[in-house]
């Protein structure tokens, strides 16, 4: 019997086996795969208040077999079932409609391949956006020359221990300037606790004064055969010189030694086609008002 319930900070390690699970069988929905929703639940935007709102559907012994989960903050949603259980997807949109949009509605993205999903959705009464997101991947079969410009290293950043050198890494390297007073009366700098979180994929480029200029984190989960990229940044004054490039290279090739065979990214930039990631899925978004 499956039965409904509200989301709790104790479900997040079964919420992440659904997902691997869900990607693991359909590859459609690797646009939102567990490092996706690890990440966001303890990303500085991420509306924890609203966290109970994530509706879960649980067969006997735990397991979750179907989700609709917030992006951040209400608005925009992922709604994910396994392919045995694919008759809940409209309940499950009906929730999210219900409990997860906002004044202006819902948008949901999903996969141009996976057409019953498209079906559904229309059928609820979403409607095809020219909003889209994309998907790329990169095959994991070659090593990768990781070579920092001298007077650079490799440093692993954590952000539960160097919290502060992570986030005025990411003030700067996400464009919010060089102001450090200003970053530091506007940011709170808050430890994030992941529980899969592996130091050795989370690679820097430091300076000979210790001060990480750029920045590569790579999640990776045994039982899996894919690291998902997820942030990568890099300081203005630094970019152009190939930092970027040799710091995700060097955390692929560490995610490859542990078993990784390809690796995925958010993302249409030309650079990660320079780095040789392809389009894998595309999607595009369905909104309801």
């Amino acid at each position: 019997m499956i039965e409904f319930k509200r989301y709790t900070k104790d479900d997040h390690k079964v919420v992440c086996r659904f997902l691997i699970e869900l990607n693991e069988r359909d590859r459609t929905h690797i646009n939102w795969n567990w490092a996706r929703f690890e990440w966001m639940t303890e990303h500085p935007e991420f509306d924890n208040s609203l966290i109970s709102s994530i509706g879960l559907w649980i067969e006997e012994g735990d397991e979750v077999v179907g989700a609709a989960i917030y992006d951040m903050y209400f608005g925009e949603a992922f709604c994910g079932v396994l392919p045995e259980c694919n008759a809940l997807y409209p309940e499950i949109l009906e929730y999210a409609w219900r409990e997860l949009k906002y004044d202006a509605g819902l948008g949901i993205a999903i996969c141009d391949d996976d057409l019953k999903e498209i079906e559904m959705a229309e059928a609820a009464g979403f409607t095809r956006a020219d909003q889209s997101e994309t998907v790329m991947r990169l095959d994991l079969g070659k090593p990768f020359l990781s070579e920092l410009p001298k007077g650079l290293h490799f440093a692993e950043l954590d952000p539960a221990k160097d919290t502060y050198a992570l986030q005025w890494l990411f003030w700067q390297g996400f464009d919010h300037g060089t102001n450090r007073v200003e970053f530091e009366t506007s940011e709170q700098i808050i430890p994030r606790l992941r529980p899969h979180f592996n130091r050795h994929l989370s690679v820097a480029a430091a300076g000979d004064d210790g001060e990480p200029v750029s920045y590569c984190c790579l999640w990776f989960h045994e039982g899996t055969d894919y690291a998902y990229v997820e942030p990568v940044c890099t300081v203005s004054s630094y970019r152009g010189k190939g930092i970027a490039k040799a710091v995700i290279y060097e955390a692929l090739n560490r995610a490859k030694t542990l078993g990784a065979k390809q690796a995925y990214v958010l993302s249409d930039m030309a650079f990660y086609e320079k780095l040789g990631f392809v389009t894998e899925r595309h999607y595009s978004f369905y909104w309801k008002a």
